[in-house]
């Protein structure tokens, strides 16, 4: 996958349709979801599922609070809530505890989410799927992409939501809807590292 343009890849798919196909967008997040959200709604009617064991309470219900009033307020797409099982995420990084931030314990985190949505994506027939966490500088896309194309085949929608500003215009719509923006993934390993950061205990 080097030297792969994921965004070019999204954008010949999508460019192909004849009609909107059925997405399941994998969301971690509203702020992240915003431009992912707004790029994708011309071309399929999405549905935004929340599953992000790795996010402990009540940080959890806050980030799910803040993407239901954004799609409640916008329209954009419906939800499906997920359980929130933090023992499937602490199970799958068993023994990555001490990885840094990117490397393989997000890997499994990835995969683990990934997953989950795959198997609803195949389970209620939607054509597509695919997740906002490509949106992140934080994130490695050629690592996100691999993990969805190896899991979901011909359903994965290749994505590097940051590209053509999509960063930047999430940071937009995130003040222009004043919706809540952590500063820092979601795990307890990111969190304890941005604490680190800015001296808090």
């Amino acid at each position: 996958m080097n030297d792969i343009s994921f965004d070019k890849l999204m954008q010949d798919t999508v460019n192909s349709f004849d009609k909107k196909r059925r997405l399941l967008l994998h969301c971690c997040c509203a702020p992240c979801s915003t431009s992912c959200l707004e790029r994708l709604s011309p071309y399929f009617e999405i549905t935004a599922l929340f599953y992000n064991p790795n996010i402990e309470n009540p940080e959890y219900e806050r980030r799910k609070a803040e993407l239901i009033r954004f799609l409640n307020e916008t329209g954009l797409a419906d939800f499906i809530d997920c359980d929130h099982d933090t023992a499937k995420f602490y199970n799958a990084v068993k023994g990555f505890e001490s990885c840094k931030e990117g490397g393989e314990r997000c890997g499994k985190c990835f995969e683990l989410r990934l997953k989950k949505t795959r198997d609803a994506a195949f389970e209620k027939g939607y054509d597509y799927f695919t997740t906002t966490l490509t949106v992140s500088p934080m994130k490695d896309a050629k690592l996100i992409n691999s993990i969805g194309e190896r899991l979901g085949g011909i359903k994965w929608l290749y994505s590097d939501f940051k590209k053509r500003n999509g960063y930047l215009r999430s940071i937009q719509l995130s003040g222009e809807h004043s919706l809540y923006r952590q500063n820092y993934c979601g795990c307890v390993f990111s969190q304890r590292k941005t604490d680190n950061l800015y001296g808090d205990k």
